[in-house]
Parts: structure tokens; sequence; C-alpha cells
């Protein structure tokens, strides 16, 4: 997939594996639900961040060591499979309205279906309960170092 194809991807899938290295060194594989930011400093194309528990195991392995590679993945057969794999460093931010911020945007994403706009603001209620894990969370931004990416649909048959 080429930059413009794999940011498509990106936008049109809604789960990514994240693997960090546990404190015995075994990958600790846990999906992520996800939202696309642009990139600072004019780097093109989407930067991938989540949300998660700030006492997670995943945190804590990142605060140990903080690399990791995610993967989103789609198709069943063979010949559907494509994805991409991203080798990140990952900055943890801990302010509040960083979190809150990041996770009405989370909410706002994954309450819509596939296809649809996504909300201007979200309900009431689910805007409460988002600031009230807020504080229990942490955000985080994966700083994309590499890229692999794969298209079976491209290969016409020819494995």
């Amino acid at each position: 997939m080429d930059g413009e194809e794999a940011a498509a991807f990106l936008a049109d899938e809604r789960t990514a594996v994240c693997a960090t290295l546990g404190r015995g060194g075994w990958p600790h594989l846990m999906p992520l639900w996800y939202v696309l930011r642009e990139r600072s400093g004019g780097r093109p194309g989407p930067q991938l961040w989540s949300w998660t528990y700030a006492a997670s195991q995943k945190v804590r392995n990142l605060e140990r060591d903080p690399r990791a590679t995610l993967q989103v993945e789609a198709g069943e057969l063979y010949q559907e499979l494509r994805g991409v794999m991203l080798e990140c460093e990952v900055a943890i931010h801990r302010d509040v309205e960083i979190v809150k911020a990041l996770g009405h945007e989370i909410f706002a994403r994954y309450a819509t279906p596939r296809g649809e706009p996504e909300p201007v603001q979200l309900p009431a209620e689910v805007a409460e309960m988002v600031d009230r894990q807020a504080a229990k969370r942490v955000a985080l931004q994966f700083i994309e170092l590499d890229r692999v990416t794969w298209d079976h649909r491209k290969l016409d048959g020819v494995y």
C-alpha cells in the first residue's frame, strides 16, 4: 500500500493490536480502539492515538520500554488479506485535559457506524462518562518509526 492507501485503510478499520514488551521480554498483545490525528512537524499522513487505563500492563511495559508495534488487519480469505504494521515509539500523556479530549474523539468515532458522519458533540451522558474515566486513563501517542503494509488483493491470484 502506498501512503494514501495506508491512511485510508487505517481510517476505515477500527481495532489495532498493540504489542509491547513485558518484563520477561515476552510480547504483550492487546487490542486498542484508536483515532487518527495529523502529525506535527510537517510529516505526511496520520498519526495513531489511543487511550488506556494508566494502571494497565501495557502502560507499565511502555514506561520501561517506550517501543510498541501496532498491527491493523482485515480480510478473511488469503486473497483478501491486507494490513498495516507500525513500529513506534510511544509518548504517554497524563494531562487530564489531553486525555479527556482524546476520549471524546474515540467515543465519537466508535459510537458511529462505519461510513456515517461522527457527531459534532457526544450525548451528555457519554461525555460525562468519558470525563469521569479520564482521571484513570492515559493518552498514547504512537510515533511511527517504520511501516510495513500488505494487500493480497493486488496479487491477482499469483502467490
